[in-house]
């Protein structure tokens, strides 16, 4: 009797055991930022973006060797002791800061307009979120987070990291 006892309590605990586990909740991560990068890699929306990236940064360095070039000049003045040439190479230089540093930031501005809007393309996040779905339904997953936008992942396993899956299946499409 005593045994036939402890095995419908092995039975039983078994039983819930495995009932508990199958209702475990099950989270996966995304990169979405690297998921963004790999799609649209080839896009003309992105190159378009990266040949005016680019542009900003060439006219931007452009205009840091000029005040590289200018404050040599400055240098050079006051070793020879020339004072009103040595304020008015200050008073350019002050003035081309000044317009590198708005040039800069409205450029920065505007490159930041253009990267959201390509992220914030219907199409993609649609697709996104139609293979994301497909993923978590076919694995099993309860959950699916960003890591982008959820700020409070503070650690992950790589094993939950589906965002090659999601790369792979964009790319399928």
């Amino acid at each position: 009797m005593k045994k036939k006892l402890i095995c419908i309590f092995v039975s039983l605990f078994l039983f819930l055991g495995f009932g508990f586990a199958q209702t475990m909740t099950r989270f996966g991560v995304v990169d979405t930022a690297r998921v963004y990068s790999t799609y649209f890699r080839d896009s003309a929306a992105v190159r378009n973006y990266e040949q005016k990236k680019a542009d900003f940064q060439k006219r931007i360095n452009e205009k840091t060797e000029e005040l590289k070039t200018l404050n040599q000049k400055l240098i050079d003045l006051k070793e020879k002791g020339d004072e009103a040439g040595a304020l008015k190479v200050e008073s350019e230089i002050t003035k081309k800061a000044d317009y590198l540093a708005e040039f800069a930031n409205a450029k920065n501005t505007e490159l930041e307009s253009i990267k959201r809007r390509i992220e914030k393309s219907d199409s993609f996040y649609s697709s996104l979120y139609d293979v994301i779905g497909r993923i978590a339904e076919s694995e099993g997953y309860s959950m699916i987070l960003s890591l982008q936008q959820a700020n409070s992942i503070l650690w992950y396993s790589p094993s939950v990291d589906i965002t090659d899956k999601v790369i792979n299946g964009l790319s399928s499409r």
